[in-house]
């Protein structure tokens, strides 16, 4: 496929404006170019044929299937499409927020906001939550700076530590960092839970708190949760929730009825908005009732006369983030969650763990299954025995790009050698799930046939193996 440049001709033009029946306003000398930009030639319809063509050569959740582990790459509803781009809310300007003079231009938009806060929170049993946070990652910074800012007020001035689980996301102890807390690592068990001897060991007063999510980066349900929150609490060290994986438990059970102190949520994966790819985040971050006076603001209140308006909470973090973070996709997730209702949430979990364990039942037998037991939104296998015949994980994330679906995540979690983490989601049909483990058991037979099967896949794709190591160091480097 030849490249825009190449298509260029000289003199043609995608369209070609009216002459001027205004005087032209000349730009000041400094600001004109020397020389005309280095833009390609081409006619509309050779700009819109490229593009298609392009995107046509890509992979996306609208026309294929996303296996992906711990990042939930599901169908996004277009309903919650349709709804962010009301003229109410997609043409407000974000100033209007910012003066007490124009609350009223933007009585809708924080009504929103406050009633999407007020849903998170009752889904997760929290008591107020803050959308402020526009990624899971940031959402987590508010977490523990909400954690850094209660132990301050107290004179906690001991309690300098966070626990982790070796599972956790690898964002959970860079937030605890950022935050100035030490970072004390506790491994799993064989059964893929948190080691509860090494976590015992490691907690003392000088803890502030515990990162950890259930079900866990294992894709299982920490069983012994409860005696983890109370040994934390014990200490007066907080329990913080990575909401990645909440998608496995809606309905069923609440991080705040477990214990839980703080948590975020990834609305851009457990609530249908756009995810991946760099498209915008929003992880807003709730608190049980001792945190809420911290919660980052200004927080939308209604007042007396019916108003909507913003006030600080009186310990206030902070901004986290202007306005109310990406707002549009706190529209998406409200309207994600009105449409599907309790009992529609609770269907969600329900199908994520139903097709998270026929995956697993179909393929444990050509795959050495990473834990006992079942699994909840996600499986966890090991490409072990493959990778003695020459076909590691990569090599087997590589072959399933020939079968036109994305590739499962690999090498995470790190506790589990030659990982392959595979999350359906709830919004695949038994047919989508039945083709890809096909896939899947079509590469073990190959695989255990021939040594290095997949050395050199993919081998149907538009770009084929790449030197990864060399691509990420030579960025300009041609293959």
């Amino acid at each position: 496929m030849q490249l825009i440049f190449e298509k260029s001709k000289e003199g043609r033009r995608a369209i070609v404006l009216d002459p001027l029946d205004v005087p032209e306003a000349e730009l000041p000398s400094e600001l004109r170019r020397k020389e005309a930009a280095a833009l390609p030639e081409v006619s509309e319809l050779d700009i819109v044929r490229h593009f298609t063509l392009l995107s046509q050569r890509n992979f996306g959740i609208d026309s294929h299937f996303y296996p992906l582990g711990s990042c939930t790459m599901k169908y996004n509803p277009k309903i919650a499409e349709v709804v962010a781009a009301l003229p109410g809310f997609a043409h407000l300007h974000p100033h209007l927020s910012t003066s007490e003079a124009l609350w009223d231009r933007c009585q809708g938009a924080l009504e929103l906001t406050q009633r999407f806060e007020g849903l998170l929170a009752e889904i997760a049993g929290m008591e107020e939550v803050s959308l402020q946070p526009i990624a899971g990652a940031h959402g987590e910074l508010a977490g523990t700076l909400l954690m850094a800012a209660y132990h301050r007020d107290k004179g906690h001035t001991h309690k300098t530590k966070i626990i982790i689980p070796d599972s956790a996301h690898g964002t959970n102890p860079a937030s605890a960092a950022i935050a100035g807390f030490d970072i004390v690592e506790v491994p799993s068990g064989p059964d893929g839970m948190i080691d509860f001897e090494a976590y015992s060991k490691a907690m003392d007063d000088d803890v502030a708190g515990v990162m950890t999510t259930c079900p866990n980066t294992h894709g299982l349900f920490e069983k012994r949760i409860d005696e983890i929150a109370k040994l934390a609490h014990k200490h007066d060290a907080l329990l913080y929730y990575d909401g990645a994986n909440l998608n496995a438990i809606m309905g069923k059970c609440r991080p705040g009825d477990l214990g839980f102190d703080v948590m975020h949520y990834n609305v851009h994966k457990t609530f249908a908005t756009p995810h991946g790819m760099g498209g915008p985040g929003c992880g807003p971050v709730g608190v049980g009732a001792k945190l809420a006076p911290y919660l980052p603001g200004p927080r939308v209140i209604k007042q007396e006369d019916g108003r909507f308006g913003l006030a600080m909470p009186e310990k206030s973090i902070g901004r986290m983030a202007p306005f109310f973070g990406n707002f549009m996709m706190a529209v998406r997730g409200y309207a994600y969650i009105r449409h599907l209702g309790g009992e529609g949430l609770k269907e969600v979990s329900e199908a994520a763990v139903l097709n998270a364990n026929y995956i697993h039942a179909r393929l444990k037998g050509a795959y050495q299954s990473a834990f006992d037991g079942r699994f909840m939104h996600e499986c966890v296998f090991s490409a072990t025995a493959q990778a003695a015949k020459g076909a590691k994980a990569v090599d087997i994330a590589k072959a399933v790009l020939d079968y036109g679906m994305h590739a499962p995540t690999v090498y995470f979690p790190l506790t589990v050698k030659e990982s392959i983490m595979i999350e359906p989601t709830e919004t695949e049909s038994r047919e989508t799930l039945d083709a890809f483990c096909d896939a899947m058991l079509e590469i073990a037979d190959a695989a255990e046939k021939e040594d290095g099967a997949f050395a050199d896949s993919p081998r149907k794709t538009p770009v084929g193996r790449l030197d990864e190591v060399r691509a990420a160091k030579e960025l300009n480097c041609v293959y």
